[in-house]
């Protein structure tokens, strides 16, 4: 070949190819459902900070992902139709927060890979077949077990040593909470105390149930981690507050809005967390494959402005044990 020739064709060959890889088609956006029992305004921290652990891997909303969030407002029977919809719109990950959540999750698809969070028990709620080999569609984060329960009541009774009549806010509609009720009775048994279950499922019957927890006289309660109770976060704080009651909160966002006290897992990191989950399954890897991830640790924080409020010393001993205190 005449070297002309040839030095020619290579130069419109590098001319042409910037062209073709111009012309190459952009990374398809992948469609990630987000299914949470709450509101936006509690929700919106815990939605945030999943997005940020999406953007720290690389995935960013509006450009290679587009989340699709729906909100049940702590109306648990619209969950199925949430989920429902998220399927019909072909979403290649769905996101379920808590375990009313994420059963309506699994109910409304065995295919579309789900990654669960802010779940106490997947394995008993029949979610999971293991936390070491979760097996189907299904994956995620567990914030913490049952056996926590108890841990409640010790807390409470350790704040208030004259406590005999305690109190616990449930939601019947939430599974875990009616598996949770034999724990909290074992643990009342243990440290001699009355237990008084008080159930609500609709938010319009929480200032009821703190009458009823009046007339019983109770010393002290625990409010258990609960996305409806989420919701109401600010009023159940201040009914509390109204009826004088030593409250144990089982998420800690509680006691940075004035309850007394809160013992749980920094809900944030779990969420932000959960982007680790989409990230592998959506690089291909079977959620089957993925083992579900216990949180490392609990953290006890106290609320001493509200202490000071309803009259109450705090023992040494358990603010020494507290990793934060709020002054």
């Amino acid at each position: 070949m005449d070297r002309r020739i040839f030095f020619a064709t290579l130069g419109i060959g590098f001319l042409v190819a910037p062209i073709v890889t111009g012309a190459q088609q952009p990374p398809r956006v992948r469609r990630i459902g987000y299914l949470e029992s709450g509101s936006a305004a509690p929700g919106t921290a815990h939605v945030e900070a999943f997005r940020k652990g999406l953007r720290e891997l690389g995935w960013i909303d509006g450009q290679n992902i587009a989340i699709e969030v729906r909100y049940a407002a702590g109306k648990f029977d619209r969950l199925p139709a949430l989920a429902g919809e998220l399927v019909r719109l072909r979403v290649d990950l769905i996101f379920a927060s808590t375990t009313p959540g994420a059963l309506a999750a699994k109910r409304a698809t065995t295919t579309t890979p789900i990654v669960i969070g802010f779940v106490a028990d997947p394995v008993a709620s029949g979610l999971v077949v293991s936390l070491a080999h979760p097996g189907g569609n299904i994956t995620g984060w567990t914030h913490q077990g049952l056996d926590l329960r108890a841990k409640y009541l010790e807390l409470l009774k350790e704040a208030v040593p004259r406590a005999t009549q305690i109190g616990a806010l449930l939601n019947p509609a939430n599974p875990v909470h009616v598996a949770s009720l034999k724990n909290l009775e074992a643990a009342a048994q243990t440290l001699k105390v009355q237990l008084h279950p008080v159930w609500v499922q609709d938010p319009t019957d929480l200032e009821n149930a703190f009458s009823r927890l009046a007339q019983k006289r109770v010393d002290a309660l625990a409010v258990l981690p609960e996305g409806m109770f989420l919701t109401q976060r600010d009023l159940i704080v201040a009914l509390a507050a109204r009826h004088r009651l030593a409250t144990l909160y089982g998420v800690i966002e509680f006691a940075e809005a004035g309850g007394l006290m809160a013992y749980g897992v920094n809900l944030p990191d779990m969420f932000r967390r959960g982007a680790f989950f989409v990230d592998r399954i959506l690089k291909g890897v079977n959620p089957a494959d993925l083992p579900v991830e216990q949180p490392t640790k609990v953290d006890l924080v106290i609320n001493s402005r509200t202490a000071k409020a309803l009259g109450l010393t705090i023992p040494p001993s358990l603010l020494l044990r507290a990793d934060r205190v709020i002054e």
